[in-house]
């Protein structure tokens, strides 16, 4: 098994629910004997706030090789004017916000197909 590191670790922790949190804290209890609450507490909002939230935003990192297509595609999404458009697609940014999980899903899929990198937040 590969070891993680602190960053890897955290990661992880941000991807947890709060029961899965409970379940590693005990298991660390029962391993090592030792009470790793501070580490769940600390984690434990994150994962409240993230598991909460049911509306995100998603932004645009990079257009990757072919931005035409993307611009195309932000236009479609978004409604705006190509200069706006071009204008996302040269310096990242926010495409939609407060949207649902599955419709930003599906808008960075749409984007992920022609090459883009998009990120939800």
């Amino acid at each position: 098994m590969a070891k993680l590191n602190a960053k890897d670790f955290i990661a992880s922790l941000n991807e947890m629910n709060l029961l899965e949190i409970k379940e590693l804290v005990d298991a660390m209890k029962e391993e090592y004997g030792i009470d790793p609450t501070a580490v769940a507490v600390a984690a434990a909002p994150a994962a409240a706030a993230a598991e909460e939230s049911n509306e995100v935003n998603v932004n645009l990192v990079s257009a990757g090789g072919q931005k035409i297509p993307v611009i195309k595609a932000i236009r479609d999404i978004t409604g705006l004017g190509l200069k706006e458009a071009k204008d996302i697609a040269d310096n990242g940014g926010t495409i939609k916000e407060k949207i649902s999980k599955d419709e930003a899903n599906n808008i960075k899929s749409q984007l992920e197909e022609l090459g883009a990198t998009v990120e939800l937040a």
